[in-house]
C-alpha cells in the first residue's frame, strides 16, 4: 500500500466500506491512468461530469485564461462576472422559451434545493410529488424527494410533505392536486435503473401540472448536455418543464450546478426578503468558463448526434447478451443500463469489468442494473475495446454465478 493510499484510508471520510480505491496519476480523454501503471477506460465519465472526457483542450484553455484574470471576487449575483453572464446567456439560448433566467449553484443537490424553495414561494404551497426510484441528491430536502426508502429511513423525519408515485404510471397522476407546489422528475431515471418513461406519460404529467397550477421540475443533472442523444433529455418527449435543474457536465469538469426557470418564478427569491437564496461559490468564474467552453464544444462538434448513434450501436451489441442472467438492455444515447437477474451477478460483473480495465457501476436505487455512460467523445475503437472487456467479465461472472442459484 502506498503512503497516499494509507492516508486515504485513515483520513478521508468514507462513503462506503469498499471504495474502488484506484490511485489516479492522471487522466487523458476517456482513459484513467493509475500510479501502478494501469490504464482504465472510464465508462462512467466521472458519474456524468466528464462529457468531453478528461483534459479536453478547449476546457483547459478556458480554465487557464480565466485563472489568469481572477478567481472568486464576490458572492453570486452581486458583480458582473463575464464567464458567468456568458454561460447564463448561452444556456438561455440553448433552452426553449420561457426558460431564460439562470440561478447558478455549486452542485446538483443545491440546485434541487433552490428549485424547491422557488416552487414553494411561487405557488404558496408546500406539498411535493416525486417518484419511486428517483435520485435527486443527498441534502435533506433532496433526500426527501429521492425514491429509495432505504436511503431516507436513517435520516427521517425529512422535510415535507412529499408523496412518491410509481414512475411511468399515468393512473397514479391523479394524486397531483391543488395542494401540490411542484412535481420533481428525472426524464430518465439514471440511479433508478436507467428507466425511460413513455412520451404519453410525460405529456400527461405536463397536463396534470397545468390543470392544478403545480410546477413541473425536470432534474437533468445527469441527462443534460447531450448524454441521451439530445442536448436535453426533455426534447425526447415534447414537454417543456417550468424549472430545469442542471449540474455534472454543466461545469466542464469543475463543480457547477444551476436551476433555470422563467422570470416570474426566479424573481420570488430576490425579494420579501431580499437575498432569500444566496450562495458564496455558486457560479464560480472558473467553473463557468470551463462550462461555457464545454457547452460550445458539445454543440459545435455535434456530440448529441454522436451520442445517439453510438448509443444505439452499443445497445444493439449489448442486447445480444440477453439471457443466462441478463434480463434487459435499455437507455437513450450514451446512457445505457444492463439489467441482471440478481444483484450478486451485477456486482460480480462490475468487479470483473473493472479488473479488466473498464470502469462501470451499478445504480444506487436498482442494484440489479449496471450503468454505462462513457464520455461523449469516446471513439468506436474504444467502445469496441470496452465491450470486449465487458464480454469477458460477463463470462467470468456467469461462471461464478452458477453456484449461487
Amino acid at each position: 500500500m502506498s503512503e497516499l493510499a494509507d492516508w486515504f484510508r485513515r483520513h478521508v471520510a468514507r462513503t462506503s466500506d469498499a471504495p474502488i480505491g484506484l490511485e489516479i496519476a492522471r487522466a487523458e480523454g476517456v482513459w484513467l491512468l493509475t500510479t501502478d501503471g494501469r490504464r482504465y477506460l472510464d465508462f462512467v465519465a466521472g458519474i456524468g461530469v466528464s462529457a468531453l472526457g478528461h483534459g479536453h483542450p478547449a476546457v483547459l484553455t478556458a480554465i487557464d485564461a480565466q485563472a489568469r484574470r481572477h478567481l472568486h471576487v464576490m458572492v453570486y449575483g452581486e458583480y458582473v462576472i463575464e464567464p458567468q453572464v456568458r454561460l447564463a446567456a448561452r444556456l438561455a439560448q440553448a433552452l426553449p422559451a420561457p426558460l431564460s433566467r439562470v440561478y447558478f449553484t455549486n452542485s446538483g443537490a443545491e440546485a434541487i434545493e433552490g428549485a424547491l424553495k422557488a416552487a414553494r414561494k411561487f405557488t404558496r404551497r408546500h406539498k411535493t410529488i416525486a417518484f419511486d426510484g428517483a435520485y435527486h441528491g443527498d441534502t435533506l430536502a433532496a433526500l426527501a424527494l429521492s425514491g429509495n426508502p432505504a436511503f431516507r429511513a436513517p435520516f427521517e423525519p425529512l422535510p415535507g410533505p412529499v408523496e412518491h408515485l410509481p414512475f411511468g404510471d399515468e393512473r397514479a397522476l391523479d394524486a397531483i392536486d391543488a395542494t401540490v407546489a411542484a412535481v420533481f422528475i428525472e426524464p430518465v431515471q439514471a440511479e433508478g435503473g436507467v428507466r425511460v418513461p413513455s412520451a404519453g406519460f410525460m405529456r400527461a404529467l405536463r397536463e396534470y401540472c397545468d390543470r392544478v397550477g403545480a410546477l413541473l421540475v425536470f432534474d437533468e443533472v445527469l441527462t443534460g448536455f447531450a448524454r441521451t442523444g439530445k442536448l436535453f433529455a426533455f426534447e425526447h418527449f415534447g414537454v417543456v418543464p417550468d424549472i430545469i435543474v442542471l449540474a455534472k457536465a454543466l461545469g466542464g469538469g469543475l463543480p457547477l450546478g444551476a436551476f433555470v426557470a422563467r422570470d416570474e418564478i426566479q424573481s420570488v427569491l430576490a425579494h420579501d426578503p431580499a437575498l432569500g437564496h444566496i450562495t458564496t461559490f455558486g457560479g464560480h468564474p472558473l467553473s463557468c468558463a470551463a462550462g461555457l467552453a464545454s457547452l460550445d464544444t458539445i454543440v459545435q462538434d455535434g456530440l448529441a448526434r454522436r451520442a445517439e448513434a453510438a448509443g444505439a450501436a452499443l445497445r444493439e451489441e449489448l442486447a445480444r447478451w440477453i439471457g443466462d442472467g441478463i434480463v434487459a438492455v435499455r437507455g437513450l444515447g450514451l446512457l445505457v443500463g444492463i439489467e441482471f437477474a440478481n444483484p450478486a451477478l451485477a456486482r460480480r460483473f462490475t468487479a470483473e469489468t473493472i479488473a479488466n480495465g473498464v470502469i462501470v457501476n451499478w445504480t444506487l436505487n436498482e442494484d440489479r442494473v449496471v450503468r454505462i455512460a462513457p464520455p461523449l467523445v469516446v471513439s468506436d475503437d474504444e467502445l469496441d475495446a470496452g465491450v470486449q472487456a465487458m464480454a469477458a467479465a460477463l463470462e467470468t461472472a456467469r461462471r461464478g454465478g452458477k453456484s449461487d442459484g
